[in-house]
């Protein structure tokens, strides 16, 4: 369309005016089912036909400009930073929406005839669904609807305000007006936005715009609890009152209609809004929809007329699946637990018909050899009733007997355990057993176990415990072996381990305290001290020797030759490794001390400093301790 600029200021703000004053009307009454439905079609193409209702030009191909629309199943691949949306019919996939890029300047651009008359004075509600496709902040539509009798004289406006974007969601916008006498109308839509600076933005999606007839406010339910959806049961012989409560003009007519498999049809004398009486005998499963339409009687046998209430629903369903369990057979003294996985609600029955619980799984604590017999179970649901029972037997339990609760065996050897008072049994840990599934097993444990035997009579069981008690095998260790003078003593290093373990030395001679692990003995020759561990437990005996090497003296050599040819490089003492800590010291001829040594683990090589020293003849002292005269003398040195 083409606008001189003073005729399109005047009409942008007689919009502007208008908008500000017109507010959305909703229907607080009930709607009538859809007399128009513009849905712009479908088909198998990606862009369907110009319907011819836009001032704007038809594109059939993506490029959606300024002042152009198109009719499209998908935004895919239009123009950037537009969302990808596809048409607003639920479930139509090949169902067309209107792909609108507004004009720069304001005006029309969508004006069509409906093509259905629509009932004479009656209210309706005008709806159409939009969405602006901009992601980002730009310019945003704002458009006003206008119903119009055939002589354009307007029936009812809205005005959307901004849409907002950045928001890819659909949202309805609708209003309420009122026909005339005249029963033909149209629908005008206006752009309202200016873009005289080429802003971007102003672009929109348009579906299933839809009208239909207000009427008054219609509440309907189903009994005396008023429900919509009311179960019954297959099989179910019963009457169902469906009744309203209307507000609305007192001349208004009412026809209660059911749903005959996709369409609406009165049912025959059914016109009392406040009760309606549906019988069903033997029913059959299925789903039974029931509404009241309402319409003025001048416009009463015109559908396109009526309101309707909310729909009613019948489900006849097929009675479920009720199979009770329980644990059982329950030993005395144990619980009786039951289970059902339908839902629904629960009447649980002892075997002498009294109820005990209204839960899914409910439990009986400490059963009683009373308590066997046959339980029930009465399941309500999606208003069918059914019962399935249960037979429960309470029986004794197993009196569990072990013969040895706390036997004791060494390492390395076994036990047999017993146990009785069932018919099966079951014993834990594994480890160790020959056969835990057995009354008598071997075990063979290397530490101390506690076992525990399951001891069942049929499905009921108790348990027995048996420790079995491993004690160590004694080990022995005289210690290393000694050294000493003779006429002196030395300590023996000996230990010993296991359980329940007792010691003593043998021979008994020559020695301080033969229980003692760490005695002092004197032996005047070489002599093989046996330090004994035996078991109070039965278990084997160890026995350990250490060797005591008896020296007259010492003997302390006059000379050695340190010449690397391994014969005779070390001055070697022997037996000065008998004493604690003898200390050696060795002079040269002028009292210098080039040597000297704390318990003489490694002899003198010979060196001083890392040195050899020079051949010749130097001195010792070697201080015996313990109140012993030192030992004195000279050594000659050669290579």
């Amino acid at each position: 369309m083409t606008w001189g600029y003073t005729k399109l200021t005047a009409l942008f703000l007689l919009l502007t005016f208008s908008a500000a004053k017109v507010k959305a009307q909703v229907c607080t009454g009930s709607l009538g089912d859809p007399v128009v439905n513009i849905d712009f079609g479908r088909g198998s193409a990606d862009a369907g036909p110009d319907p011819g209702f836009s001032s704007y030009t038809y594109v059939s191909d993506r490029n959606v400009r300024d002042g152009t629309y198109t009719i499209a199943k998908t935004t895919i691949g239009m123009n950037r930073n537009w969302y990808a949306v596809t048409n607003h019919t639920p479930d139509d996939v090949d169902g067309y929406m209107m792909v609108v890029n507004a004009d720069r300047n304001p005006g029309i651009f969508y004006e069509s005839d409906v093509q259905i008359n629509l009932c004479p004075n009656t209210k309706y509600e005008f709806a159409a669904w939009l969405l602006n496709m901009l992601d980002y902040s730009g310019l945003k539509p704002n458009i006003t609807f206008v119903v119009l009798d055939m002589n354009d004289i307007e029936l009812g406006s809205y005005n959307t305000g901004d849409i907002p974007d950045q928001d890819r969601n659909w949202r309805q916008y609708g209003f309420i007006f009122q026909t005339t006498t005249s029963t033909r109308v149209k629908i005008r839509m206006i752009n309202n936005v200016f873009n005289v600076n080429d802003a971007g933005g102003n672009d929109i999606v348009i579906d299933d715009i839809t009208f239909r007839a207000c009427g008054p406010d219609i509440k309907a339910g189903i009994g005396t609890s008023f429900n919509r959806v009311q179960d019954i049961c297959e099989g179910t012989t019963t009457t169902l009152n469906l009744s309203a409560q209307t507000v609305g003009s007192g001349t208004l007519r009412y026809q209660w209609q059911k749903d005959n498999g996709g369409s609406w049809a009165d049912i025959p004398g059914a016109t009392n809004p406040s009760s309606y009486n549906e019988s069903f005998t033997n029913a059959i499963p299925g789903l039974y929809n029931y509404r009241l339409t309402a319409a003025e009687p001048g416009n009463f046998n015109s559908p396109n007329c009526r309101t309707v209430s909310p729909i009613l629903t019948v489900k006849v369903n097929s009675p479920p699946m009720v199979n009770a369990i329980s644990n059982g057979p329950v030993c005395i003294g144990d619980a009786i637990m039951f289970d059902v996985s339908t839902d629904g609600t629960y009447e649980w029955r002892r075997p002498n018909g009294t109820l005990f619980s209204t839960e899914k799984s409910p439990v009986i604590l400490d059963a009683t050899a009373s308590m066997s017999g046959s339980y029930t179970l009465t399941v309500k649901s999606l208003g069918c009733e059914v019962t399935s029972a249960i037979n429960v037997n309470v029986i004794p339990p197993p009196i569990p007997v072990v013969d040895n609760p706390a036997p004791q065996i060494c390492e390395g050897t076994s036990v047999q355990l017993n146990a009785s008072g069932g018919t099966s049994y079951s014993w834990s840990p594994t480890i160790g057993l020959s056969d835990p599934n057995v009354a008598n097993p071997i075990a063979s444990p290397t530490v101390t176990t506690l076992y525990t035997v399951q001891v069942k009579s049929g499905t009921c069981y108790r348990e027995a415990q048996v420790n079995v008690i491993v004690n160590k095998v004694p080990a022995a260790d005289a210690g290393p072996d000694k050294k000493i003078l003779s006429g002196y003593d030395v300590k023996l290093n000996g230990s010993v381990s296991g359980d329940g373990v007792r010691y003593f030395w043998t021979p008994n001679t020559d020695i301080d305290d033969k229980n003692s692990l760490t005695p002092r003995v004197s032996p005047k020759e070489d002599t093989d001290y046996i330090l004994h561990a035996e078991s109070t437990m039965g278990c084997v005996t160890a026995l350990d020797t250490v060797f005591v090497k008896v020296y007259n003296g010492l003997t302390v050599p006059n000379a050695f030759s340190p010449n690397g040819d391994n014969i005779n490089d070390a001055w070697n003492i022997t037996a000065i490794d008998a004493l604690d800590a003898p200390v050696v010291k060795v002079m040269n001829r002028y009292g210098t001390l080039i040597f000297e040594s704390t318990g003489y683990e490694k002899p003198w090589d010979g060196k001083y400093r890392n040195e050899d020293v020079p051949v010749g003849v130097y001195y010792y002292i070697i201080d015996l301790k313990n109140g012993m005269k030192p030992v004195t003398g000279s050594l000659t040195l050669i290579r």
